[in-house]
């Protein structure tokens, strides 16, 4: 494992994360890529809310929303 912020995602690519985002959104899904805007790509995404899990399938955050990733 890296330690690098950039080595940390790339150490985390095709497994679950999660990702928090502005606004106390949080989605969990599987890292499929990322670039150096903190851009990423899940796939198998869900939206975590009041404790439940909408599932959306693949999608795109934009990294000026994420607060943080979680592997």
């Amino acid at each position: 494992m890296g330690n690098r912020p950039l080595d940390v995602l790339n150490d985390a690519l095709n497994t679950p994360v999660i990702v928090r985002l502005k606004g106390a959104r949080e989605f969990r899904g599987n890292l499929q890529g990322y670039d150096v805007h903190m851009n990423l790509v899940l796939e198998e995404a869900e939206e975590l809310k009041e404790g439940e899990a909408r599932k959306l399938g693949t999608v795109i955050i934009r990294g000026d929303n994420v607060v943080y990733v979680s592997p």
